[in-house]
């Protein structure tokens, strides 16, 4: 780095300008400023939850030309990318891996731009910024998560170690409707989902997409009942808290389709979607009452169409969930770079993360001979 580089780290996201930040991004809502200024200002991460922000930002000849969203983190939770046995094995050897950094978007499990920047140098800047920020504060080492292939490339090149994961997505290949969809599908799968949609929308009610004004703080009275009872359930609590989505009412409507199932104008499940210039990315689901494949409906299926209807690539469905494969999603490698300081660890890493690399891609391979697409589709 040249001397008129200059690495600063933010203890807020509110001490950049919402302009310089999002400037540098790529349009993934999740590392708007907006969404970051509703974690931090709802209290979902910060002081007691884990997440203490420390945004990292560089400078060169006086601007703002790179950007990351980094936490200080004292555990592994909300993460999605799994490092706890790393934990036990440093602690086993004699160290101490909390706390460490993390450059990622907190409790979301989705791909994007983790260095926002104008180019590549500035990228590396950050890069190297995170292993000083890391020696600097006496941590245990850094790791970006959900990052784009590119970005893992140059974080390779420049000393991190990548790792690649698993998700599941479905990919828009110019359908013009739901039924140009199914018939890509082999006829037996194509029967079954036309007759899951049919139980999921004889749940005895109306299924409603509401974006941007549309959306009122009664919906996501609604919906907070319903996060409550999944986060209860999966984490032990929420991680949100009900002032995140009183925050995103304000400020990202626009970026949101809520998907609701009501009852007599009574809603009984929901699936909160964010936006993006060319992806719908399904976040969270609920619900009060247990219907048929309501679950499927809401979360899988009206995604992919509203995704058709708006020309979409891609859906995002977050992490896990096998069961995606039969409704079209497809597995995709998931990336992430990690680097810590102690030199024997680090290789011991570097062989573990070289093994599982080769296991993961033998794992998608094997996983997309169980999509439902016809033999010699041109599907992955």
């Amino acid at each position: 780095m040249t001397d008129m580089m200059t690495l600063t780290t933010h203890p807020s996201i509110a001490a950049i300008a919402p302009e310089v930040w999002d400037a540098l991004g790529d349009g993934n809502p999740f590392t708007t400023h907006r969404f970051l200024s509703a974690l931090e200002q709802s209290r979902s991460v910060g002081t007691g939850t884990g997440w203490q922000p420390l945004h990292l930002t560089l400078e060169r000849d006086g601007q703002i030309v790179a950007a990351a969203p980094l936490y200080a983190k004292s555990h592994s939770q909300g993460e999605y990318i799994f490092d706890h046995a790393w934990a036990q094995a440093y602690v086993r050897a004699g160290g101490r891996y909390y706390p460490k950094l993390q450059c990622a978007v907190p409790f979301t499990p989705a791909t994007g731009a983790r260095l926002l920047a104008r180019d590549d140098e500035a990228r590396a800047g950050l890069l190297a910024g995170l292993m000083q920020v890391a020696e600097r504060l006496d941590v245990s080492g850094a790791h970006v998560t959900f990052c784009t292939e590119h970005e893992a490339d140059l974080g390779e090149a420049a000393g991190f170690l990548p790792r690649v994961t698993q998700q599941y997505h479905w990919l828009n290949r110019g359908y013009a409707s739901y039924d140009d969809f199914l018939g890509a599908l082999s006829s037996r799968k194509r029967k079954d989902l036309r007759k899951e949609r049919a139980r999921a929308q004889a749940f005895g009610g109306t299924i409603r997409h509401l974006t941007g004004d549309d959306l009122r703080p009664h919906h996501w009275d609604a919906f907070w009942e319903f996060y409550q009872d999944t986060g209860a359930r999966k984490w032990g609590q929420p991680y949100l808290t009900r002032a995140f989505f009183d925050r995103i009412q304000d400020t990202m409507r626009d970026d949101i389709l809520l998907v609701l199932a009501e009852v007599d104008g009574r809603p009984i499940a929901g699936a909160l979607n964010f936006l993006g210039p060319d992806a719908i990315y399904g976040r969270y689901w609920g619900c009060v009452a247990d219907h048929a494949f309501l679950h499927f409906e809401l979360c899988y299926h009206q995604a992919i169409d509203h995704a058709i209807a708006h020309g979409l690539g891609r859906v995002e469905a977050g992490a896990q969930g096998d069961h995606k494969l039969a409704r079209g999603y497809e597995p995709v490698p998931i990336h992430s770079l990690h680097w810590v300081r102690d030199p024997g660890f680090l290789r011991a890493l570097e062989n573990y993360l070289d093994q599982e690399r080769d296991a993961m891609g033998a794992e998608i391979e094997a996983l997309a001979e169980f999509t439902p697409f016809r033999k010699g589709d041109p599907s992955p």
